[in-house]
């Protein structure tokens, strides 16, 4: 339990940025809205784009991000049809977010470095562009469902530039191309930015924390598809694959379990925040989740891994 516990205390900082961006949020008028704009438009896709042009990418490793998407599609779906017989609210829509997807990057990154070191983190960064692509895409238009037309949300989903980014940075790969020395700090800083932000508007979109929960049935919904759903969909594929199919190894196995079990994405707020869909639902409930994960990681870990 030695792995266990340095992580619990290595996590201990993301809870402090919370709790900043609550600071920031209550007594200097923070907007979380604008700040929204800028992680989705400009610091998500360049996170992405120097993710990927950093791996080392062949076609089983290509694959990898298509197979995370489409579990966390079929997780986002099968919740979807059960929340919209048990919410009235309007909150439905922010479901798929809510359990599809997770909190990879702000809290997964740092976590996967302590867990793998620096080679498996690369491969994990792989792993957990399927997440970011399905927020982007399927996850927002969905969300954007829920007070848009499919019209108009398909139009929203097309605008964003995380997948243009992940396409783009495949293709330069491919070629040999890499980041110019001069541009590498800077797209450094840019994965700073990405994780203070993300945390720190969790933090922002709680105007108290009395109610974190709202809606009860909400965050039960969201809990179990985030913590019980996705890691059970990890585990009957590590399974399949180590006794039947035979595609991965251990790491990649790994890697995937991993994304299941951190908290829900911040980007959820992010993007409930632009939609203006349920945002203090998304903001309580994901700071609850986040909140939970601070035991919930270090113990499954220890457990599954072996820690």
């Amino acid at each position: 339990m030695a792995a266990a516990l340095a992580l619990f205390v290595k996590l201990l900082p993301l809870y402090v940025t919370v709790a900043l961006g609550w600071v920031a949020g209550r007594y200097l008028e923070a907007s979380g809205k604008h700040i929204a704009g800028i992680m989705l438009y400009i610091v998500t896709p360049s996170v992405v784009f120097s993710g990927v042009m950093a791996a080392p990418l062949t076609p089983e490793v290509i694959l990898l991000p298509a197979l995370v998407f489409g579990f966390c599609t079929l997780i986002a779906l099968i919740h979807l049809t059960i929340a919209r017989k048990v919410l009235t609210d309007g909150s439905a829509s922010v479901i798929p977010l809510s359990v599809g997807t997770g909190n990879t990057g702000y809290f997964g990154i740092p976590v996967a470095l302590l867990l793998f070191g620096e080679q498996g983190l690369a491969l994990y960064i792989v792993c957990m562009l399927g997440t970011t692509l399905f927020e982007n895409s399927v996850g927002f238009y969905l969300a954007a469902r829920g007070k848009y037309s499919i019209r108009d949300a398909l139009v929203r989903v097309a605008r964003l530039p995380s997948v243009y980014a992940f396409a783009a940075a495949v293709a330069l790969n491919l070629s040999g191309v890499s980041i110019p020395e001069a541009f590498v700090p800077l797209f450094d800083n840019l994965r700073g930015a990405y994780s203070i932000l993300g945390m720190m508007i969790i933090g922002m979109g709680i105007l108290s924390f009395r109610g974190l929960a709202g809606n009860p049935v909400f965050t039960g919904l969201a809990f179990f598809g985030k913590f019980v759903s996705w890691p059970a969909l990890a585990l009957a594929f590590w399974w399949l694959d180590a006794q039947v199919l035979g595609i991965y190894d251990l790491a990649v196995h790994q890697a995937i379990f991993l994304i299941s079990i951190t908290p829900i994405a911040a980007n959820t707020v992010v993007i409930a925040t632009l939609l203006d869909a349920a945002p203090r639902q998304a903001a309580g409930t994901t700071l609850l989740s986040t909140l939970f994960a601070l035991g919930f990681i270090p113990v499954m870990i220890a457990l599954v891994f072996g820690a």
